[in-house]
């Protein structure tokens, strides 16, 4: 049975979409989508802070984007066959962000 079929009418009009996002997984070119979308995050509360002066600091920002970019990044080596090296340095790196984002919130209380 195909699967959107099973879930019913009301997610038919994403059909497209599920099949543009299916087709980006096999070789990893759905973690350069999710890349951009996080740079376009990143620049967007960059901005959202300056002008308002609300949000996460730079710095905190940074390190969040940082380990969210690591992970994503450890999706398209997996995805794409990369050497399994690298795929370690990018979740070790992922995890050293990790853990600096975490000391800086416990510092801060």
């Amino acid at each position: 049975m195909d699967a959107l079929a099973a879930v019913g009418p009301l997610i038919t009009p994403l059909a497209p979409v599920i099949d543009f996002v299916a087709r980006l997984i096999p070789d990893g070119r759905i973690a350069d989508l999710l890349l951009v979308l996080l740079v376009a995050e990143g620049l967007l509360l960059i901005v959202w802070r300056r002008l308002t002066r609300r949000g996460p600091a730079l710095a905190d920002l940074l390190i969040n984007l940082g380990a969210g970019a690591s992970l994503i990044l450890a999706l398209r080596v997996a995805l794409s066959g990369a050497d399994p090296l690298l795929l370690a340095g990018c979740l070790s790196l992922a995890l050293l962000t990790h853990v600096a984002d975490l000391v800086r919130r416990w510092r801060r209380g």
